[in-house]
């Protein structure tokens, strides 16, 4: 019997929280596939995981407070919850753009990177479902690369956007959205980064 408390109630949590992003990932993947139609819908069911989402990270937060010996350092455990949040958010902002700005037909590369997103969701959430039991390397690396493609369709989308659309205002809608959805796959990366650094200090 312990006489400290060291809980590894935290590994569930960031397996419950990975499970949401990964859920809302597939939510806007799929609906940016459909059609601006299927967006408004969508969009409110990935706000409804993104409330959830924050009452997790409340509760890893709460719980960090209360637990003297922690299974990582406290501070990796802040890093990885509040790096998952910026996941989270992200894609819920990215949804709440495309039904905001009624973007009719929905680009081809933000479909592809709507799918890079989901991809990324679902690294994350297979290397969260070590529990600690192994290294998440081979889900970072994934991650990384997609982080990669992530860019080069950005790139691509922002120089054919600027060579080709003649109106303002939907040039800047269009290259805003664009903007969150790199900065979500940036923010997966990031949560990559965070548990390779953690796998080195407890290595």
């Amino acid at each position: 019997m312990r006489l400290l408390p060291r809980d590894e109630k935290f590994f569930e949590l960031f397996q419950k929280q990975v499970g949401i992003i990964s859920e809302a990932a597939r939510l806007l993947a799929d609906a940016v596939r459909i059609g601006n139609g299927r967006m408004a819908s969508a969009a409110t069911e990935i706000s409804v995981l993104e409330h959830r989402g924050d009452e997790l990270i409340h509760e890893i937060f709460t719980r960090l407070n209360q637990t003297f010996i922690t299974p990582i350092d406290p501070e990796d455990i802040h890093a990885i919850s509040s790096a998952l949040d910026d996941v989270l958010d992200g894609i819920e902002d990215t949804a709440h753009r495309l039904v905001a700005y009624h973007i009719n037909p929905i680009p081809a590369n933000m479909v592809s990177l709507a799918e890079i997103v989901a991809r990324c969701a679902k690294q994350l959430q297979q290397a969260f479902e070590l529990q600690g039991k192994g290294s998440p390397q081979v889900y970072c690396i994934e991650i990384n690369r997609l982080e990669n493609e992530g860019d080069l369709v950005g790139r691509s989308a922002i120089v054919d956007l600027f060579a080709k659309e003649k109106d303002p205002i939907t040039l800047i809608k269009l290259k805003e959205v664009y903007d969150f959805f790199e900065e979500t796959i940036d923010s997966c990366e990031d949560v990559a980064d965070v548990l390779q650094n953690v796998v080195v200090k407890n290595s």
